[in-house]
């Protein structure tokens, strides 16, 4: 409610990205750590008092204030990884923005709600109507587990009981042998750590995941010289060959630009947009099976080129690099012959790399125009100069307004010129009748040669400079692996002269911009998250402590990874992003709760295993309800479920290492820490 509150003050809507990472376990993680130590506090104090009645309200007013302040600096790091996102630029920004917004919105509302509501309502239902079961357990120096039942549940809270307190003495002596064998412990743990990094080089990147937007769009591009009525000939025999596919339900052919010329398309290009029937009747697995189908089909159509993308996609990436497929290499320089003769040798370079798929030049030749070479020796026999064939030539193929129509408050300009029959050719526009000044007649063809040639049907400019563009998609591969091969490719088969050079854009350019600032931002999280601990805690060792579930939280989300053979992406960095904030809240609560103990005055030892022993249950709850909300968009395969599936299992594989480093390695580090801290403090004193 609270987010959804906020959305609606600041304008945002709710769609695929603002609520996709919105995870409900995520949201209770305060609760469930205020509730935890409420039923904890209440069993003590009911085994200290026996099975009468305690001040049940004063007790949970101290257990509300014992881990008021863990949950908000643990909430607060929450919210502060997620503040770096909103620096994203460019596409990426506009996707992850509303999901930082959203979250941090419903983060915040879940404090408020903990800090205020649940101590409330829970002082009343345990003060009016329950009963304090105490119940020992094995532990270090607690007291009991509580049971909040009523008459008719008992029996099942004890059956509950019991596997907890069997969960908690295996634990217990799996804490008891990692104290004994710290080096072991630590090495393991370092050399996890290791291998992981390691790995993350071979893991394959991209930008972000393929979006199945449950449609295909297939760019087509024929010879610029082609008819409209060729052009439909064309189009139809695609839209024909598609349609055999019993997976396709329709074909519909955008050919050339619309009459609103919103987009800039010639006569030679066209957009086939391609729906599918549902699923259930194909005889594919997927669309990644089915697309080289396609494409096997296509091949056999000559004079087509094509590349196949979906339209969201296409327009998106027109809009942003101008470039419709996953990789663009923009070409440079002054000449269009050379920047074409240039463009077909990359082109070629790009097509033997594995993975490249509808690699082909941008248009820059093949329209067929008309081109006179005036014999200026003829023309000054007959006294005619270069304005007067010029005005002959525009009269007779451009045409000129001679008069207007007047219609009432309307004006219709009438253009006069040569039918078109006896302007589309050389052998035409030959005869055409050119006015002397002695007031005789001479024929085009007498002062000039016509002939057809092949001339630029386009020409682009990109910060006033002329370049050529060879695209290319990628199938079967990562596109960070798949640029880096072009690259050594193009570099070791191609030589640009003086003043020519290359840009690499697409899909590619948005994922180097993206890259770039996740290089600032992720330091800058840590250094927040650092700040934050050392406010906590009041010292730097405690501080870089907890620091230590970050590094080994990025164990379980690099392995998650490799096992699902997700790419690192975009979606998944956000999700490491995220996943620390998440494997932090876990640390604070227990190194707090173990300085509290030792505040107390208990030793070190009996601190640390009671510490972690009694924060067992609170740890396991925040990391296994926070691992649940993500499960449903970790397994989902509706549309728009690419996008959200790395980010999901990066934050439920990374909760996985990080919880086991906080139940096992972070109470042996600290310990090991602490030891020598008090062993040189002795040697001081």
């Amino acid at each position: 409610l609270f987010a959804f509150l906020a959305m609606k003050r600041f304008g945002l809507s709710a769609n695929l990205m603002s609520l996709g990472a919105l995870d409900f376990g995520l949201i209770v993680d305060a609760s469930v750590v205020m509730v935890e130590n409420f039923i904890r506090r209440l069993s003590n104090e009911a085994g200290e008092a026996g099975a009468g009645r305690v001040d049940r309200v004063n007790v949970m007013r101290q257990a509300a204030f014992e881990v008021g302040r863990p949950i908000v600096f643990g909430v607060a790091i929450i919210i502060a990884v997620y503040v770096p996102i909103f620096t994203l630029e460019g596409i990426e920004g506009r996707m992850f923005r509303p999901m930082a917004f959203t979250v941090c919105a419903a983060v915040i509302g879940s404090l408020i709600l903990a800090l205020t509501y649940i101590p409330a309502v829970a002082s009343y239902m345990f003060a009016h109507g329950a009963r304090v079961a105490p119940r020992a357990y094995e532990g270090h120096g607690a007291a009991g587990m509580v049971g909040i039942v009523g008459d008719g549940a008992a029996q099942q809270a004890h059956e509950d009981a019991r596997w907890f307190i069997a969960l908690r003495a295996r634990y217990d002596a799996a804490l008891t042998w990692s104290l004994a064998h710290r080096r072991r412990v630590v090495g393991f743990a370092i050399g996890l750590l290791a291998v992981s990094l390691a790995s993350v080089p071979f893991l394959g990147t991209e930008f972000m995941p393929k979006l199945d937007e449950g449609s295909t769009l297939v760019g087509l591009r024929l010879i610029p010289s082609i008819s409209i009525a060729q052009a439909a000939m064309v189009s139809a025999d695609v839209e024909r060959t598609l349609k055999r596919f019993p997976e396709i339900k329709s074909v519909v052919t955008n050919l050339g630009r619309p009459h609103e010329a919103t987009e800039t398309m010639a006569l030679n290009e066209a957009d086939i947009y391609v729906s599918f029937n549902p699923k259930a009747q194909w005889k594919a697995r997927s669309l990644e099976e089915l697309i080289p189908r396609m494409d096997s089909a296509l091949a056999q159509i000559p004079g087509v080129d094509y590349n196949f993308t979906a339209p969201m996609a296409m327009r998106l990436d027109e809009l942003t690099s101008g470039v419709k497929t996953d990789l663009g290499i923009k070409i440079y320089g002054d000449s269009l012959p050379l920047l074409q003769e240039k463009a077909e040798e990359i082109r070629s370079a790009v097509a033997n790399v594995k993975g490249a798929e509808d690699a082909m030049v941008g248009v820059s030749a093949g329209a067929m125009q008309l081109e006179l070479d005036l014999d200026r020796a003829a023309m000054a026999r007959y006294g005619l100069n270069v304005a007067d064939v010029r005005d002959a030539i525009e009269t007779g193929i451009g045409g000129t307004s001679a008069t207007e129509i007047i219609n009432g408050r309307r004006r219709f300009p009438v253009v006069v010129r040569l039918a078109a029959p006896f302007r589309s050719t050389p052998e035409a526009v030959g005869p055409t009748l050119i006015r002397t000044p002695s007031g005789g007649t001479v024929t085009l063809s007498q002062v000039a040669r016509v002939r057809m040639v092949e001339g630029p049907e386009v020409i682009n400019h990109d910060n006033a400079q002329r370049y050529v563009v060879v695209q290319s998609n990628v199938r079967g591969r990562d596109l960070g692996s798949f640029v880096a091969d072009v690259q050594s490719k193009v570099a070791a088969k191609v030589t640009l002269p003086s003043g020519y050079y290359l840009v690499y854009s697409g899909q590619f350019e948005n994922q180097s911009r993206a890259t770039k600032r996740l290089e600032l931002i992720v330091p800058l999280v840590l250094l927040i998250i650092a700040g934050l601990l050392y406010a906590t805690f009041g010292t730097v060792r405690h501080a870089l402590l907890v620091m230590l579930n970050v590094p080994f939280a990025l164990v379980g989300g690099i392995g998650a990874l490799w096992l699902r053979g997700i790419h690192l992406n975009l979606s998944a960095s956000v999700g490491f992003i995220a996943l620390f904030g998440v494997a932090v809240l876990n640390g604070v609560v227990m190194i707090a709760y173990i300085n509290q103990l030792r505040e107390m005055g208990q030793s070190l030892d009996h601190a640390v295993r009671e510490g972690a022993t009694i924060r067992l249950r609170p740890v396991l709850m925040t990391a296994l309800v926070a691992s649940i909300g993500f499960i449903p968009m970790a397994i989902s395969t509706s549309a728009g479920a690419e996008v959200q599936r790395p980010l999901a299992t990066v934050v439920i594989g990374g909760l996985v290492s990080a919880t086991l480093l906080t139940l096992v390695v972070l109470p042996t580090i600290y310990t090991w820490v602490e030891e020598r801290v008090l062993a040189g403090i002795e040697r001081r004193g």
